[in-house]
């Protein structure tokens, strides 16, 4: 555990040093970010080990996929790109004459200083990694608060760090709730939350004391419209891939379907047969994840339970009929809920477990109508061939960004902007977008030499030459 004493010191020894050796060359960024890249390669196995152990069993493929390769892949991509993201931005001048005669309007990407990132538990390796890409290359130093519900990737982590960085560089602070608390309060020059909603008014509520800019990375309910013209059977295969992935516990994961009424029951059918192809055995299946804390088990469990009391149907897919009674870990089995209503719980939170509620619509405009009369969620996923009825989604509705024909990939794409919208999130990073996120877009202009005409004539004592000047400008 670290005080809050101990936190403002390494704060204030990173904001020093980034003060005494003054923004870092590329190639200075270049090597941070190698040896974050040799941490992950070097550590592979301890970082599955970790991760599994947290979870009381996580796919090692998953892990490789999402935390391990899934981080490297945007180290990489900032190493390759950020000299290019660094050069100084060229803008045309106000009025364009200026510009004929020497003065220069720039945008200097300069580094903020120190980011603060706290990182949450579903992804813990991946969601310090992928921010970090951009942090580096934008030539910042770094404190980190992993989250306390994966205490043995939070600890593998503060050591890798450790054996690599100086505490000037990156620091990482574990801890529970009081230090997360701290930690938010913290006066970096910019900090990145990825975690719960409802974590996140409190951040910024810490953060507002010290006007620190913030990151903020959510979830919310997800939604899926399949189309009258989608291929049902590709469909329900993406969807259950997405839902049970991590066992749905991604802030993209696909949170409720919608689809049209008379196609429910072949969904149904093709959601099994992808489960059952996936997914033979659950119980002790290591390419299926476990629920990572008794409490989330407690609280998905209870939505299926007041689901089926309010009158859902319940859909358990078990291809093997396991009874996921009596086991080690706390495995779910992928369930659908048919005929949610919004007064169920499943309805109303983010679901964060392979629970997957199926409501059905008539119209488009019933589907899109249900989706806006909700918060804007993190992710939409649309799946079809119709291009009109595309078009009228992507125009009719608002999220943070959007599969088209699969689920949560427009994550995995880093020339796109990742981040939500409202309740889903504000600021967005990956790739580029994630370097000017975390730089400071410092706005340069440089006056042409000599006094011409209009820079004298906009000095009192006014007369003849600004009013023309000016009655040139006020018009339509």
């Amino acid at each position: 555990m670290t005080d809050a004493a101990a936190m403002q010191g390494i704060l204030d020894r990173q904001k020093a040093a980034h003060l005494r050796d003054g923004a870092p060359t590329a190639e200075q960024r270049i090597e941070r970010i190698d040896r974050c890249i040799g941490l992950l390669v070097d550590n592979a196995k301890a970082i599955e080990d970790a991760l599994n152990a947290d979870f009381g069993n996580r796919s090692r493929e998953a892990t490789q996929l999402t935390d391990i390769a899934g981080s490297i892949g945007p180290l990489k991509h900032a190493r390759d790109n950020l000299r290019k993201w660094m050069k100084p931005e060229k803008r045309k001048t106000t009025p364009a004459i200026l510009g004929l005669f020497g003065a220069k309007a720039e945008v200097v990407y300069q580094p903020k200083g120190v980011v603060g990132v706290i990182s949450p538990w579903n992804f813990p390796v991946n969601l310090t990694f992928a921010p970090l890409a951009g942090v580096l290359a934008a030539g910042n130093r770094a404190m980190i608060k992993p989250s306390e519900f994966t205490p043995a990737t939070s600890d593998l982590m503060k050591t890798m760090f450790g054996s690599v960085f100086s505490e000037e560089e990156i620091a990482v602070i574990v801890g529970g709730p009081e230090v997360g608390q701290a930690f938010s309060e913290l006066a970096f020059d910019h900090m990145i939350f990825t975690g719960a909603t409802s974590i996140a008014r409190h951040v910024m509520r810490a953060a507002a004391a010290n006007l620190v800019p913030l990151t903020l990375e959510l979830g919310g309910k997800s939604p899926v419209i399949i189309s009258r013209s989608a291929d049902m059977a590709t469909t329900a295969a993406r969807v259950m891939n997405g839902k049970t992935l991590n066992a749905g516990q991604i802030c993209l994961a696909p949170d409720y379907v919608l689809t049209p009424e008379e196609s429910v029951g072949e969904f149904v059918t093709q959601a099994k047969a992808a489960v059952t192809r996936m997914f033979p055995t659950i119980k002790d299946n290591p390419d299926y994840t476990a629920v990572v804390a008794q409490r989330h088990y407690d609280r998905i469990m209870g939505y299926i339970e007041d689901a089926k009391a309010k009158g859902a149907e319940i859909v358990e897919i078990k291809p093997d009929g396991e009874d996921l009674t009596q086991q080690e870990h706390r495995k779910i089995a992928p369930t659908l809920i048919l005929n949610p209503t919004d007064d169920m719980k499943v309805m109303q939170e983010e679901i964060f477990g392979p629970v997957l509620p199926v409501k059905t619509y008539k119209t488009l405009e019933e589907a899109t109508g249900y989706i806006n009369a909700n918060e804007r969620p993190l992710g939409l996923y649309w799946f079809g061939t119709d291009e009109a009825e595309k078009a009228k989604v992507l125009t009719t509705t608002t999220s943070g960004g959007v599969t088209v024909n699969d689920v949560i990939m427009h994550v995995a794409q880093e020339e796109l902007p990742f981040g939500g919208v409202g309740p889903s999130g504000m600021g967005s990073y990956h790739g580029q977008d994630g370097f000017k996120e975390f730089s400071h877009r410092k706005a340069i202009y440089t006056q042409i030499k000599k006094d011409i005409g209009p820079l004298v004539a906009m000095r009192p004592p006014y007369g003849a030459a600004i009013r023309k000047m000016l009655g040139g400008q006020i018009s339509r």
